[in-house]
């Protein structure tokens, strides 16, 4: 058992594959889709506030290598979001009328919308920003601020919009 927790990757690909496996054989209409919010809620409530604090030495650790694991899996979480949602609402039969804000579907399909908006900003907002703030791609010092800036208030935006779209997903009762 050690030799299979030891191996986060091998434990998320047997959560993926649980997911899947519960998403087809059970009755749709009990299933909403989840967020992975917990590295947003990580880069706004701990990394951000608590860079300035470390000393200079030590921020090499941060931006080095824990920063760009944590924005490996931000990233896929936010697409996996994205694409587990999609999944349940097609499976469940309301994925079109979702998407097209129909008034039955209109709390889930502001969810699903808030979501894709949410993806999009890690994907082509955040994520390309950040390989500059973190000296991923080469970038002057100016860049590297402004990039910085950008990736922190658009992850902010995220943020905000995460709890409007927990809301939309926990309270749809599936039309």
């Amino acid at each position: 058992m050690a030799k299979f927790f030891g191996n986060l990757h091998l434990v998320l690909a047997v959560g993926l594959l649980a997911s899947f496996a519960i998403m087809f054989s059970v009755d749709a209409d009990g299933v909403t889709a989840q967020s992975i919010t917990g590295l947003l809620y990580y880069f706004n409530f701990v990394q951000i506030p608590t860079m300035p604090k470390i000393p200079a030495e030590l921020k090499p650790g941060v931006s080095k290598h824990i920063a760009p694991s944590a924005l490996f899996f931000f990233r896929w979480g936010a697409l996996m979001t994205v694409v587990f949602g999609l999944i349940v609402s097609i499976q469940a039969g309301y994925g079109h009328q979702a998407l097209m804000l129909d008034e039955n579907y209109l709390l889930i399909g502001i969810g699903m919308w808030l979501a894709l908006i949410m993806a999009f900003n890690v994907w082509f907002i955040i994520w390309p920003n950040q390989k500059k703030a973190l000296g991923i791609v080469e970038a002057d010092d100016a860049t590297k601020a402004k990039a910085a800036s950008t990736a922190m208030m658009t992850s902010r935006l995220n943020t905000l919009l995460s709890i409007p779209m927990l809301y939309t997903m926990v309270t749809f009762n599936g039309g």
